[in-house]
């Protein structure tokens, strides 16, 4: 398609983001009473519910013209079929590889990324089957009760997330702890309490010489062989790492060693080598459902009509809030406690991945990108940040996650949960007029004046968007789904905007003058920087 045709569809967009009843979303309920048919979508038990957004038949015609002449569906060909779409690091983004169905073939370039990944993953297996079994134990011949994670960015957030959300209702079957911050206090806290004897270590680092992680590998080999001798590393350690020359000298064994390629981005790697703290944490068979359940989704996004499909309808209906309204933040509310670490996560996956200034081909890009996003599981965002998402002058769209079903006991407890995610939607949707809550204040008999006074205070704007987002069983197979809708819902959103949602060179900038500034700190001289950091870099020396 031609750069004109893609631009006059954005043209499209920001014209209709500019009529005057271009937030309105109650009016389109009652010029429309299959509403909420039309805009609610499923795959199996997976509902999304766009009808509270203002997306209006003209946007939507809008947004999928805008997919069309981008060409999203040669995009998505060229994803699953391992095309160089990290082109400033010329890779192929195959994470799905490690999460694809026994027979189904991906390449990346060259290489049948299935396969490899298919060696990979049974590695894992029978590792995770002989540590839990007792086969595989600590140097003083004990068996491992607690597993210790060292890794930072992708390498924590993915797992940490996914291993609390699957371990919280089940159980563990080792314990797990995350260590991710070179700040010294976190390995004091997650070190309290643990017998170095029973504790296996995962150090998880491609390169092997990321600052942080190599950091914290060293501060836990030092904690292993003080308490158990240097021969204990090889027996407590494990690399989930491509640099054997590093992990060799480190002192990790071999066939300790769990490798993944280039092709498998940070953010992107839970499902990888990376996750092997959620099988040893959850168990084989949770980590498993976990991969068919982001493979299930793989395959609606690669084939389902853009039109049904779960991935472009989330990318098309933040287009329209960033591009079309002008929202610069999203929030994301789970209202399930396990998934607690989700927007932290979400935080990764969608603010490195898309939060870019420049176009794939390092032209300044036209338009806004990635918008802020944050979030806590309710119930606890209704007593913090949601009186500004009802009432602040910023309009925020919200996702909203439920499942039907509880995973605890507590049927209860479940339904109050459901009930205030309903009701918080509802709130946004329909508000509240002055008028109608200062007639609410005089019917309990308050003074007219008070009522009066008080009226604005208690009213809400309404026509506030959200998108709610529910499935049966938020299982392991539910939350590998749930990961890979918004991991594509990324990458769709990526090729509208025209940016590499798979590089991340902002992240490497300050990692190397972080770098520079730590030999500073350790040396007897500053070196030339802007004046506020010269006296920083001083004060901090004199220390």
């Amino acid at each position: 398609m031609t750069v004109s045709s893609i631009e006059a569809a954005w043209d499209r967009i920001a014209a209709l983001g500019a009529r005057a009843d271009a937030r309105q979303i109650n009016t389109l309920f009652y010029d429309d009473p299959n509403r909420v048919e039309r805009m609610r979508v499923s795959l199996d038990d997976l509902t999304i519910d766009l009808s509270k957004t203002s997306i209006s038949p003209d946007v939507r015609e809008a947004l999928f013209d805008l997919a069309r002449v981008s060409d999203l569906d040669g995009f998505r060909r060229r994803l699953f079929a391992g095309g160089e779409v990290n082109n400033t690091e010329a890779r192929a983004a195959m994470h799905m590889a490690h999460r694809a169905a026994p027979g189904e073939v991906l390449m990346a370039g060259d290489e049948d990324a299935t396969a490899f990944a298919w060696e990979r993953r049974e590695r894992m297996r029978l590792f995770v089957r002989d540590v839990h079994g007792g086969t595989l134990r600590g140097a003083t011949g004990l068996p491992f009760t607690t597993v210790l994670s060292i890794g930072i960015g992708g390498s924590d957030l993915g797992p940490s997330m996914v291993t609390e959300a699957l371990t919280m209702a089940e159980g563990e079957r080792l314990e797990a702890r995350f260590l991710s911050n070179v700040d010294g206090t976190a390995f004091v806290r997650e070190t309290r309490g643990l017998d170095p004897a029973r504790t296996l270590i995962l150090v998880a680092s491609k390169s092997f010489t990321t600052a942080e992680t190599a950091a914290n590998a060293h501060v836990a080999r030092k904690w292993i062989v003080d308490a158990l001798g240097e021969d204990a590393v090889g027996a407590h350690f494990v690399a989930l790492s491509t640099n054997l020359h590093a992990t060799n000298e480190f002192g990790i064994l071999r066939e300790r060693v769990f490798g993944f390629r280039n092709w498998v981005g940070g953010r992107f790697s839970l499902w990888s080598p990376v996750g092997l703290v959620i099988a040893l944490a959850a168990g084989w068979d949770q980590f498993d459902r976990l991969l068919a359940g982001a493979h299930a989704m793989d395959r609606h996004f690669a084939e389902a009509d853009l039109e049904q499909n779960l991935p472009v309808l989330m990318a098309l209906a933040g287009i329209w809030h960033v591009n079309g309204l002008g929202s610069t933040a999203h929030c994301v509310l789970p209202y399930d406690d396990r998934l607690r670490r989700f927007p932290a996560f979400l935080q990764q996956l969608e603010m490195e991945s898309n939060g870019k200034g420049v176009t794939r081909e390092g032209a300044p890009v036209k338009r806004m990108t990635c918008p802020v996003i944050f979030g806590e599981p309710g119930t606890n965002a209704q007593h913090s940040f949601m009186q500004m998402i009802h009432q602040g002058p910023a309009v925020i769209p919200v996702d909203f996650i439920l499942a039907h079903f509880a995973m605890s006991h507590r049927a209860d407890a479940h339904r109050m949960l459901s009930a205030n995610a309903i009701a918080q939607a509802e709130a946004l949707l329909c508000g509240k007029t002055a008028v109608q809550a200062e007639m609410e204040m005089l019917q309990t008999g308050m003074d007219p004046v008070q009522a009066a006074f008080l009226a604005p205070h208690r009213a809400f704007p309404g026509d506030r968007p959200s998108i709610f987002i529910s499935m049966e069983h938020l299982d392991a197979y539910g939350i590998g789904r749930l990961i890979a809708l918004y991991e594509h819902k990324v990458a769709v959103q990526g090729h509208l905007w025209d940016v590499n949602s798979f590089d991340q060179w902002g992240v490497e900038f300050g990692k190397a003058l972080a770098t520079g500034i730590l030999a500073e700190l350790s040396g007897d001289r500053v070196y030339d920087h802007d004046p506020s950091t010269s006296a920083l870099i001083a004060t901090l020396h004199d220390v």
